[in-house]
């Protein structure tokens, strides 16, 4: 089944150019089994919504989606909304919230202890210099499917069997370890689990019913659609026994693309972080590099670099990626919301420039 869900009939033209390029780009290649593309831009009345499946499996627009890092933002975005209640502030450091036994030799590089040097700010923007344990776990589940870890043990383990790439601020190292402690401080401040904050604090204000966390917790409502596969090497990440602990604060959120963009909507137009914050958020980066496109991070916030005629200034967009094809970004010249996901491992590099050039370029020729 191939569902459209809503193409603006004010601009149906630039719908179908944008939908078409998707369902080619999908059909064409039988590594991706079902895609979402999610298009919605006020300014030139666009809005569109549609799933493809590459493989022939029944698709369908309302089906929750699991978008990897993506989730990052939603992590980022609680801290942020702690720092403005004066819970936390970026500035400081985790020793202030983390217990002794997570804190621990927790980053020890050449010999010389930095644990205490490590700052909210840091995780945000991934310049800890701590280890990833990610990708090392998720082989070991891979080879072992009845393995399983609780997510401060994978940090206990990344202690004993990784290290520290750099010292606290030298350098972008982009760890899902960061994500983790972010995780663990906003149980600290608040004193309740992660899950239950980020339904507490964003989910429910925000009306987004079908949303939850995988492994987690459940949606307020359930959906009529079972959750699209998430494929990492032709393996649905989540079937993945341990796979949760991997998730953590670093990506399980799973909602359908409708309620993604009532989260960007939402901090796009400030009501869940003040406009201040939100430019923080995205302008105190570091460069990140990338192949073809260089990008800044900031508080898990992606954005491309300009270069001349690859990626010019007005092209300028912001957002968060997932590791397994998936976008969540706004690009303000257009004031378009943009997110999409391939669920597929294969599409980690090539889901962003298929935004770029099929997405964003025919808005802004409309745009003109």
């Amino acid at each position: 089944m191939r569902t459209n869900k809503s193409v603006s009939p004010g601009n149906r033209e630039i719908g179908v150019v944008i939908e078409n390029a998707f369902r080619k780009q999908v059909r064409g290649d039988r590594n991706v089994r079902r895609a979402f593309l999610l298009v919605n831009s006020k300014k030139l009345g666009v809005a569109i919504n549609i799933a493809e499946s590459g493989s022939g499996d029944p698709v369908h627009v309302d089906q929750p989606n699991h978008m990897a890092s993506v989730g990052k933002l939603f992590t980022a975005t609680l801290i942020a909304m702690l720092h403005e209640r004066g819970a936390l502030k970026f500035a400081d450091r985790i020793s202030t919230y983390l217990d002794r036994d997570l804190m621990h030799r927790l980053h020890v590089y050449r010999d010389h202890d930095h644990s205490d040097e490590i700052t909210i700010r840091q995780l945000l923007m991934q310049t800890t210099g701590l280890y990833d344990v990610f990708y090392p776990l998720w082989k070991q589940m891979m080879s072992d499917p009845s393995f399983t870890i609780a997510t401060r043990d994978a940090i206990a383990w990344g202690k004993a069997h990784m290290r520290p790439v750099a010292v606290p601020g030298a350098k972008h190292h982009y760890s899902d370890t960061n994500y983790y402690l972010l995780g663990f401080i906003v149980e600290c401040v608040t004193g309740k689990p992660f899950h239950e904050v980020m339904h507490e604090m964003i989910f429910d204000p925000l009306g987004m019913t079908h949303a939850y966390m995988h492994g987690f917790s459940r949606p307020r409502e359930e959906s009529e659609h079972p959750p699209a596969g998430l494929y990492m090497k032709n393996i649905d990440f989540r079937a993945v026994k341990g796979a949760p602990a991997l998730d953590h604060a670093g990506g399980s959120v799973i909602a359908p693309l409708s309620e993604y963009l009532r989260f960007m909507q939402a901090l796009t137009e400030h009501r869940i972080v003040r406009g201040e914050t939100l430019r923080r958020m995205i302008d105190d980066d570091v460069y990140m590099g990338f192949p073809t496109i260089g990008f800044d991070y900031g508080y898990s916030i992606w954005k491309p670099r300009s270069i001349p005629m690859l990626m010019p200034p007005e092209m300028y967009c912001w957002g968060c990626v997932g590791v397994t094809g998936a976008f969540m970004f706004y690009h303000p010249g257009t004031e378009s919301h943009i997110i999409g996901t391939f669920n597929d491992f294969a599409y980690r590099g090539k889901a962003l420039n298929f935004m770029v050039r099929r997405v964003i370029k025919p808005l802004m020729s409309r745009d003109r």
